[in-house]
């Protein structure tokens, strides 16, 4: 890889790490407060889970778009990104998440899916609050598999 495509690599994930960044205090900042009963709440919590495992996916995207860019199960895609990102490619990059990074990233997709897809199921307090716990943990998580995977694509 070229400096020039490397540095413009490397500044897209920063940008994408700090939308993250934006998001998550959003999210907690709509967290405060929360309370079972309050659905308006709930509900806004719920959309900024779903905005910062959209982020992360952009994120991913970003990587696979610069290294392979080839997950041709369509009806799969959202989780064949987390699965490729979880492994190595020989010869073509070394891999992205940890399995614990990869768990993590895995339930939130599966909380994003939730919320796009349950039009009439009411939210669940216990659920929310899991999910919103793990967002938390999971950036800076995050955070340092893709500081790892920089260093590991410079050498």
């Amino acid at each position: 890889m070229d400096s020039a495509n490397h540095l413009i690599f490397v500044t897209d994930l920063q940008a994408q790490l700090a939308t993250l960044h934006r998001i998550t205090k959003r999210l907690e900042s709509r967290a405060v407060g929360l309370a079972s009963g309050d659905i308006v709440r709930m509900e806004s919590v719920a959309y900024q889970l779903h905005n910062f495992y959209n982020a992360v996916e952009d994120l991913l995207k970003l990587v696979a778009t610069h290294f392979e860019n080839n997950i041709s199960d369509v009806a799969r895609w959202h989780s064949a990104l987390l699965q490729r990102m979880m492994q190595e490619i020989p010869g073509i990059r070394p891999a992205v998440l940890s399995f614990d990074t990869y768990t993590a990233l895995n339930s939130l997709r599966g909380f994003r899916h939730f919320f796009r897809h349950a039009y009439e199921v009411p939210l669940n307090y216990e659920l929310l609050m899991v999910n919103f716990k793990l967002a938390q943990e999971v950036l800076p998580q995050l955070e340092q598999v893709i500081q790892l995977f920089l260093e590991a694509i410079r050498e």
